[in-house]
């Protein structure tokens, strides 16, 4: 049942959301949290994620206070490595092209490990990514890119954690409750309109939480914003994610901030649904192109696979999916490296060729010039310095020569059959533009001043994202700043008994 009041209205029930709910219960406040979506479909993206974490570790002993059910074997049988905050910060603003705003990027690094900590301390579970991040080499796993964690029983797993400990700590989720406005006296914000059952009540608040998510379910918007042919891409997630609470902040004149026109996309199943699927969930995704080639309608490669770990590439590739001729490509990849393709190609949902030549191959890629295709892989062939070894661990340098497209690391020819093929397009996972923050988590209205009683958090924040993104830091985002914004929103409302 809708409340007439509560001390600290959180909308949304996502990752970012429920950080920021259960921050505030710990000042003694009533917290409410409002999910547009029915339960089944509630979560927004955290439903539809695989769970990877990233944060600043300095070694094992971090990852065991964090998961002390790591057995012996596991812990002799991996090597871990580290992952300092130093690199963290490297590789946030590597990719942001120097662009990520310094103050958030340093809460986001700097608290993220306490930050981890502190949701185990809620119920949160964590679980090394052996299937995804690590290679075993020599009878011994090792994790590359700086992602070692994700929530266990991924994107699902961590939203029941959170509601079960919703149950637990007296915090009230109402579902199909949209919110449609925000509520403002002399000033202050002190509430939201609030649309349930069919009529429209009043939810009076000291704090709002705008935990909402971006605008990619939005296609109107994502033209808007992202430009031309934005509305032909597949969405990853929840179909409920069309930026309402970015609007509501925005119409009470809160500050846009951040990467508009940039968002998280990926390279996605051609066939995939125009939303996310709850039953496939994250699985549409096709992140093992490192290991072979893309090539697009006219059969040529467009794009250096190699460029870097997956980790810091697969956000910004669908974009550049979307932009080949029919909006797809095709990823091509030989026997010497299928059993390093992830579990997402082994689903009955995929679009899939296969033959024992690469000219049968070449034949049977729809909407492709075949022709030209062979000739395409002909010379990545010959281009390929085969003298350089081979290792998915690192980036090995094994690259090629002479190409307009260089692939700079794990290059291999396409030699051994059977050959296989994946169709993919972009799949968008969330935009980077948003609302205005300071390191409180309050949001700024557009004379960068704080909208007293108004805090955001998660995929809305902008600022935080440009160009590109580093694999696992969007949950980690929405933790810390979740968790910041529930904090200051609770110190506001204070304890109410």
């Amino acid at each position: 049942m809708l409340p007439q009041s509560t001390d600290v209205l959180v909308i949304g029930a996502g990752n970012a959301a429920f950080a920021a709910a259960h921050a505030a219960r710990e000042h003694g406040c009533r917290v409410t949290v409002l999910e547009r979506a029915p339960e089944d479909e509630a979560g927004g993206n955290t439903r539809f994620t695989a769970g990877a974490m990233r944060f600043a570790y300095r070694g094992v002993d971090d990852l065991v206070a964090l998961m002390p059910d790591l057995t012996e074997e596991e812990l002799a049988t991996t090597d871990f490595g580290t992952y300092s905050e130093e690199q963290f910060f490297d590789d946030m603003y590597r990719v942001t092209e120097y662009r990520t705003d310094p103050d958030l990027c340093e809460l986001l690094v700097t608290r993220s490990r306490e930050t981890m900590l502190w949701m185990r301390s809620r119920g949160i579970r964590f679980a090394p990514i052996y299937g995804r991040q690590a290679f075993k080499i020599d009878g011994r796993f090792k994790f590359w890119g700086g992602l070692t964690v994700e929530a266990y029983g991924g994107g699902p797993g961590l939203l029941e954690a959170w509601q079960q400990a919703c149950v637990r700590d007296g915090i009230d989720i109402i579902y199909q409750a949209r919110a449609e406005r925000l509520i403002v006296k002399d000033g202050k914000v002190t509430g939201a309109m609030v649309r349930h059952n069919g009529t429209d009540q009043p939810v009076m608040a000291t704090s709002v939480v705008i935990a909402s998510g971006g605008f990619e379910a939005n296609p109107e918007w994502r033209t808007r914003y992202l430009g031309p042919g934005w509305d032909l891409a597949k969405v990853r997630g929840s179909r409920f994610n069309t930026g309402e609470g970015i609007r509501m902040a925005l119409d009470i004149g809160a500050a846009p901030y951040g990467n508009w026109s940039g968002c998280h996309a990926v390279g996605w199943e051609r066939n995939a649904p125009e939303f996310g699927d709850l039953a496939v969930g994250d699985h549409f995704q096709k992140h093992s192109y490192p290991w072979g080639i893309m090539l697009n309608a006219r059969g040529e490669r467009f794009v250096d696979e190699g460029a870097d770990f997956r980790n810091y590439t697969y956000a910004k590739y669908g974009r550049v999916i979307l932009e080949q001729p029919g909006q797809f490509a095709w990823q091509v990849f030989d026997a010497k490296v299928s059993d390093l393709l992830r579990p997402e190609y082994r689903i009955k949902e995929v679009t899939k060729v296969k033959a024992d030549t690469l000219e049968d191959l070449c034949a049977k890629l729809d909407d492709v010039d075949g022709e030209r295709a062979m000739e395409t892989i002909g010379a990545y062939n010959q281009s390929v310095q085969t003298d350089i070894p081979y290792d998915p661990n690192v980036k090995d340098g094994r690259c090629t020569k002479g190409l307009a497209v260089r692939k700079s690391n794990w290059a291999n020819t396409l030699d051994t059959p059977p050959f296989e093929a994946y169709a993919v397009t972009c799949g968008i996972t969330f935009t980077f533009g948003g609302l205005r923050i300071d390191t409180s988590g309050r949001v700024l209205d557009q004379d960068l001043e704080p909208l007293e009683g108004l805090y955001a958090a998660g995929e809305l924040v902008g600022g935080i994202f440009y160009f590109n993104y580093p694999g696992g830091t969007g949950l980690m985002s929405g933790s810390v700043f979740g968790r910041l914004a529930g904090k200051s929103a609770g110190e506001h409302a204070g304890p109410q008994g």
